[in-house]
């Protein structure tokens, strides 16, 4: 079994080509390009962008298994967790109908809010034991990240606050690590992450399918 996923993942490891003078895996290709259609996807709301997302988590749980970085492939592992979830809550309908995009209430809010802030302490104590390299953005960042899933999967409109703010910090945080195309990936993923938050706030102005309420209020 060991033997046939090497022989699967091997080719995947192969370079396509050097950018930046970096050599980059088609691994790496399959991963920026999903996790473009996967952003664009969600910018435009359709329920397609949980399998690309799925797939795109399982590149890089690859890749990361390959590279030996058990902590970033058990993230992965994670997001292929809510992704599946979020699939599901899509899909189902509730008493008043499909799920529609709707602020997050205060309350919600609050808990991803301090998510993010005892996630953030807990994970940095974690990545600073095991030498990684930026402990603290690395650990902010992955909770930011996982905070957003959540919110996105509740079809809230704030997951886009979140992601955004991820992805300004990948932005600097790739670049210093001199990984030049994830960071220039990254800046195209936060204009598609405007343009998101732009698209749902019309979506949310043109209801009444998209009518502008609370979640608390929704579930009244």
């Amino acid at each position: 079994m060991i033997d046939w996923l090497g022989g699967v993942i091997h080719p995947l490891l192969g370079v396509a080509y050097t950018m930046f003078g970096e050599p980059v895996t088609w691994i790496e290709v399959f991963g920026f390009v999903s996790g473009g259609v996967c952003v664009w996807l969600t910018v435009r709301r359709k329920i397609w962008n949980f399998p690309v997302g799925i797939a795109n988590c399982l590149s890089f749980l690859l890749l990361f298994v390959s590279a030996r970085l058990w902590a970033d492939a058990g993230l992965q592992v994670v997001y292929v967790v809510l992704g599946v979830a979020g699939w599901w809550q899509w899909l189902r309908r509730t008493e008043s109908g499909p799920l529609v995009v709707t602020y997050a209430a205060r309350r919600e809010m609050g808990w991803c809010l301090a998510f993010v802030a005892v996630g953030t302490g807990a994970l940095y104590l974690l990545l600073k034991a095991t030498h990684d390299s930026a402990p603290l953005l690395d650990a902010f960042t992955t909770c930011l990240s996982l905070a957003a899933q959540w919110l996105l999967n509740a079809k809230r409109i704030q997951n886009w606050y979140f992601w955004i703010a991820a992805d300004c910090v990948y932005v600097p945080l790739y670049a210093v690590k001199h990984l030049n195309l994830t960071a220039l990936v990254y800046v195209l993923f936060l204009g598609m992450c405007l343009a998101g938050l732009r698209s749902w706030r019309q979506a949310l102005a043109e209801g009444p399918a998209e009518t502008p309420l609370l979640a608390e209020d929704s579930a009244a």
